[in-house]
This record gives C-alpha cells, sequence and structure tokens, in this order.
C-alpha cells in the first residue's frame, strides 16, 4: 500500500467514509449546493456548478 491509500485510510477511518474525494472518481458524485463563480468554465471544471457550499477548497496555480 502506497502511503497516499495509507494516509486515505487513515481519514476515512478518522472522519468516515467520502471525507476524501479524489478528482474525476464516479463515486464522488454528489449532489451538493453550490455558488456560481461567474465563470461557465471554471464551474463546469469544478464539477459541481462553482464553489460547494459548505466545503473546504483550495485553489492554486502560477499567477
Amino acid at each position: 500500500m502506497t502511503a497516499l491509500n495509507n494516509a486515505v485510510a487513515a481519514i476515512e477511518k478518522n472522519f468516515g467514509k467520502g471525507s476524501v474525494m479524489k478528482l474525476g472518481d464516479a463515486s464522488a458524485n454528489i449532489n451538493v449546493e453550490a455558488i456560481p463563480t461567474g465563470s461557465i468554465s471554471l464551474d463546469v471544471a469544478l464539477g459541481v456548478g462553482g464553489v460547494p457550499r459548505g466545503r473546504i477548497i483550495e485553489i492554486y496555480g502560477p499567477e
């Protein structure tokens, strides 16, 4: 088992199944309320139509 799998297993043990969601994972498709960003392409890329309400998110990249 890789270090990443060990970390995910530990997080799910402590916080419950579904605490970690992997981008592009078909099982991660859940109905969540979203706040639109105003950018259609960004909303589509985020997968839920905007920034998910009540979630912690991180957006990073070159400035």
